[in-house]
Order: structure tokens, then sequence, then C-alpha cells
């Protein structure tokens, strides 16, 4: 049975942090991001925290920054079948694209890894904004927008068919007639649509969640109808109060105008946290960090969130003109995040190196400099207002970020009764408060 709990933590696993010059910071452990240790001590830390789940992202493709920015992260779904064995309780998202990959494998994937981790599984739905990707996939151009998420939209579908396609009491193990499976309990799908063909069935039992817990995290017009549509958690980027209840009750209301239960999706807004004993002191360590960026590389972050447009004809200490930047409406890359980017521009007006300053800590995310106390209070008062179930946690810094968050942070929203003290449930569904599925193909009572 699904165990609500009153807010939602989810911890971000960006390589050494979420601050694109963390690795350069003395407490960053950069010589360790392709060391199974150094992702099972940060899971570990996460479920010491207890945290509903950790979240890896993916986009196919080595970055531009490169040369000074640490990547070279492990593949999402290996290193979750790795971490599974390390933990016990704390949910584990992988992304994987629907724009790169096809239904029937992607299904058994995840299929595979919620046996494994004994239904703890999610899978965080992209369609691939990078331009670099579409290069890996033999594509010379990356596909619009409308037709990534066209595509999206009939691969969930198929996917969730496939995860039906046994129902669960399809295996019977009857030794005495040599029965393994009734087969009238294992259908096929017979998908025909415009993008995919799949027979079915599944090559698999049903997992322990039925459906592997599913995610999204675009704001886009199509993003969003398609979270109300699929998505069980949502991940968001939300820089302002007000802004961020009028996303919460929209992707709410277009659920509820979808035949589902509103409740029965959680948004999460990004935080990025930089903790101090004084608000002073919080706000030091971020401006060390941001000391540590060079602007080069924070243009070519910006760029890359406007298909390619050039800003380093602004001078960077001067604010760029509202009417240089492209209308996110026409971004075929990432379009909600572009939205977001202009929306601080349109409210702040900050200098260019400003906004590479503001971006270097999150890509866009809410990055909030304070102490433990007033961390909490953010979090209790957007949780309160309406404007979030949870929070997608975004260390600057890993693993040091992620332990301040834990040991002093946690335990306030503890105390105050708006987190668990201890795991309920077993399950990621379990964590969020969510039904196991029924499988649309199992016969009525």
């Amino acid at each position: 049975m699904a165990v609500a709990s009153a807010l939602h933590l989810n911890v971000f696993l960006q390589t050494t942090g979420h601050h694109e010059a963390s690795w350069l910071h003395a407490g960053a452990q950069p010589e360790r991001t392709t060391e199974i240790g150094y992702y099972r001590d940060i899971a570990t830390l996460a479920e010491r925290g207890c945290f509903d789940s950790l979240f890896l992202a993916d986009q196919l493709a080595i970055g531009r920054s490169v040369r000074h920015v640490a990547q070279g992260k492990l593949e999402p779904l290996t290193l979750l079948a790795a971490l599974s064995g390390a933990t016990e309780r704390i949910g584990l998202i992988a992304t994987a694209s629907t724009t790169y990959n096809e239904p029937y494998n992607l299904a058994r994937q995840f299929a595979s890894l919620d046996h494994i981790s004994g239904g703890r599984v999610g899978w965080n739905i992209v369609t691939s904004w990078s331009a670099e990707a579409a290069g890996n996939f033999g594509f010379n151009e990356l596909a619009s927008h409308e037709n990534r998420y066209q595509r999206a939209t009939e691969f969930v579908e198929v996917v969730a068919k496939l995860w039906d396609s046994w129902e669960d009491d399809a295996r019977v193990y009857d030794r005495e007639t040599g029965t393994y499976a009734d087969t009238a309990r294992i259908h096929p799908i017979d998908h025909d649509g415009n993008h995919f063909q799949v027979r079915g069935p599944l090559d698999q039992p049903r997992s322990p969640q039925g459906h592997p817990l599913l995610v999204q995290a675009g704001s886009s017009e199509s993003g969003r109808s398609f979270a109300a549509r699929y998505a069980e958690a949502i991940f968001t980027a939300q820089q302002d109060l007000a802004d961020a209840k009028v996303f919460y009750d929209d992707v709410k209301s277009r659920a509820r105008a979808f035949g589902r239960d509103s409740s029965a999706i959680k948004v999460l807004p990004g935080l990025s946290p930089i903790l101090g004993s004084t608000k002073a002191e919080a706000q030091a360590h971020e401006q060390a960090l941001n000391d540590l960026t060079l602007p080069a590389t924070g243009l070519k972050h910006l760029s890359q969130r406007f298909d390619g447009f050039d800003f380093s004809v602004f001078d960077l200490d001067k604010p760029i003109p509202i009417d240089a930047f492209p209308v996110p409406d026409t971004v075929q890359g990432a379009q909600s995040r572009a939205g977001v980017i202009l929306d601080i521009v349109k409210r702040e007006k900050p200098t260019l190196r400003q906004l590479l300053h503001r971006l270097a800590g999150a890509r866009g995310h809410k990055v909030l400099a304070g102490t433990p106390k007033s961390i909490a209070d953010h979090i209790q008062h957007w949780f309160e207002q309406g404007a979030a179930d949870g929070f997608n946690i975004m260390p600057a810094i890993f693993p040091s970020g992620l332990a301040d968050f834990v040991d002093e942070v946690v335990p306030i929203l503890q105390q105050r009764g708006l987190f668990r003290s201890t795991y309920a449930g077993r399950t990621l569904r379990d964590h969020f408060g969510l039904p196991r599925p029924a499988s649309r193909y199992a016969r009525s009572a």
C-alpha cells in the first residue's frame, strides 16, 4: 500500500556539483567521477537523509565546455543497477531519451531495474534537446520541438503497454502440469502507430511497481501538456514564488482535464542551497564559486540554451537588450529553460556577467545562499503556499554540499513535522504516496 509523506525531496546527482566551477573547489573530487564508490557514497548519504529519490541526468553527448567543466559521468542505467545493490530504500531515477531509443529495449531495461532494486526505479522522460546528441545518432540536425514531443507521446504509450503485457498473476508455477505461466495472461500489444510498430509482449514478468515511476522535466507548452498526461513527478525550474504557483496550478489543472487525480502528480522545483552559519558567510561561499567561473564557459552554456545564438558580441558589464534574445517559443532546443532565463533578464536586468554567474550556479534553477534555518524556511513557505510538493535538491558541490543539507537542513524539516524521519514504505511509489497501477490487460474479477 502506498505511504504518503508530507514533503518530498529528491537529490539531483551531477558529477562534482551543480555549480559549473564546482570541480575547481578544494572540497570537490573530480578524479572520482568514474568510480562507483563515489556515487555509492553520495547515494548512501542521501538515504541517510531519508530522501525520496536520487536522480541522474543524461545528455548523450560530450558538452561543449569539457576543457573547463568536469564531465565524463557514467551511463545512468548502468550506474543505477550498481547503486541498487548499495542502497536499500532510496528511489533511483534515471534519464532516458525517447528520441534516441526504441520502446521495447527501454521498457525491458527499466522493468529489469525495477526487479533488481525491489521496486525503487523511476524513468525521467526526455526528448533530448542537444544538437550534439543528434550527430551521435546519425542525424544532421535536431528534430523540431513539436516532432520530438509527438514521438515521446507514442513512445510512452508503447512502453506502458509493454509493462502491462504480463498480468500480475501470469506466472502460476504449476509443477504438476509443468505450467510455468498461463499464456492467456500474457498479451501481445500489437501497437501500430506513426512512429512505432511493436508486437510485444515484453520478455519478462511485470515488475514490482507495475510501472516504474514516470518523471518529466519540461515546462514548455508541449512539456506541460505531456507532464499533465503522463508524469507522476515533475522537475521544474522556478525562480519566483508567484510564477511557481502559476506553474503548479496549471499542470494540476491540465492533469484533471486528462481525467487524472492531480494529487498523484508531485511538482518539485529545483533548489541549489549554499549553506553558511550566517547569511553573509553563505553569500561569501557563493561568491567564491562565482569567482572561479570563466566567462567563455558561461557564454557557451548560454548560447546552447538559445540554439547557438552568439552572446559574446555583448559587453560583459552591461545589461543585455531584451529584444536581442531569441523568442523562447522559436527555440527548438530547451524551450522552457530559455523562458526562465529571459524572465530573469526582464525582472532583474542583470549585466551579462551577472547573468552568467546566476546561471553558473544551477543553470536557471533557484540558487539560495543562507543559513540552514533560512533554507528550511524557504522550503516550508513554498510548500505551504501551494507552489511545490517538494524540491529537487541540487548541491553546488558534491559530496560536501549534500552532507551539509542532510546534517543541517533535514533535521529542521523533521523537527517541524514536514519530512519523514524514517522510511515507511519500500518502493519509490510508496515514498511518493502513489498507487501501483493495475495492468490494463488484467481480467475483471
